[in-house]
């Protein structure tokens, strides 16, 4: 029986946080700096280094109007746009203003006994308005992931990082390392970018695929009894589904151990179903 991946599937936030102990997050000084150390990295747009209008009244000495701006922005989202491989991405919850809301945690991969979401305050780095539509593709997806690894490396502060599409909560070492893997050749990362789920039949579900190809992979009961052997099957099929989309008719391929597996698209064509073949 598959479920709804629209019931677990947080597709509602944008692109990816990293979560840092209050008090902890940068600033637009932070973020000027580390655009310098990355050649790669370019800052094209800091709305709050524009002059702007702010009512005087008669009386306010420059400390006071200097107080009054801080607190006006203390209470804003701050904000700024970044370039990296010709795409620009939006930075937003800088300090001192407000922080991104946190987005909802069900799985949490290699995070040990670092902070809980509770805790944390966010900074969320998603694609450019110019961008939309195309969040799932791959270049974007990889500039995306690249220019949040190259903020986790920089910023010590940076505790764990979370991705909504599968509502997981992922370490910085974890993140680093298989993110920094995939960029130079190797596997999807698909533990932490994607979830695995029971479901109540006894079968084995990914969360967060659906964003990346419209589509959630579901390993049918018999071949999930050993759930470790079907999570490892479901992180190799995810891998060759994100480079080769959606699953549109019935495909036989060979397992990893060789065993013959049967994909089939679902009669509603939101999930690949994989049978023993």
């Amino acid at each position: 029986m598959s479920e709804d991946p629209d019931n677990h599937a947080r597709h509602g936030v944008r692109g990816i946080l990293l979560l840092f102990a209050e008090g902890q997050r940068p600033d637009r000084e932070a973020i000027r700096n580390f655009v310098n150390a990355q050649p790669g990295v370019a800052l094209t747009l800091d709305p709050l280094s524009r002059p702007s209008l702010f009512i005087v009244n008669e009386g306010d000495t420059q400390q006071t109007v200097a107080n009054s701006q801080a607190e006006l922005r203390s209470k804003e989202r701050v904000w700024v746009e970044l370039l990296r491989e010709g795409l620009t991405f939006d930075l937003v919850g800088l300090a001192p203003g407000k922080p991104v809301d946190m987005p909802e945690i069900e799985y949490r991969f290699d995070c040990g006994k670092q902070l809980s979401s509770g805790r944390a305050e966010a900074v969320q780095l998603m694609p450019g308005s110019h961008l939309s539509g195309g969040e799932a593709s791959l270049p974007v997806l990889r500039a995306l992931l690249a220019l949040a690894r190259d903020l986790v490396q920089h910023f010590e502060q940076v505790e764990v990082v979370a991705w909504p599409p599968s509502s997981s909560m992922i370490g910085r070492r974890f993140f680093e390392s298989t993110t920094t893997a995939w960029l130079e050749g190797g596997v999807f990362p698909a533990l932490g970018l994607t979830a695995f789920r029971q479901t109540i039949d006894g079968g084995l579900q990914s969360v967060g695929l659906s964003f990346l190809i419209g589509q959630e992979l579901r390993i049918e009961p018999k071949l999930a009894i050993d759930k470790a052997a079907a999570t490892r099957l479901g992180v190799r099929l995810i891998n060759q589904l994100v480079l080769a989309g959606p699953v549109e008719r019935a495909e036989q391929i060979i397992g990893p151990d060789g065993q013959r597996l049967q994909l089939d698209p679902s009669a509603n064509r939101k999930f690949v179903r994989v049978w023993g073949g």
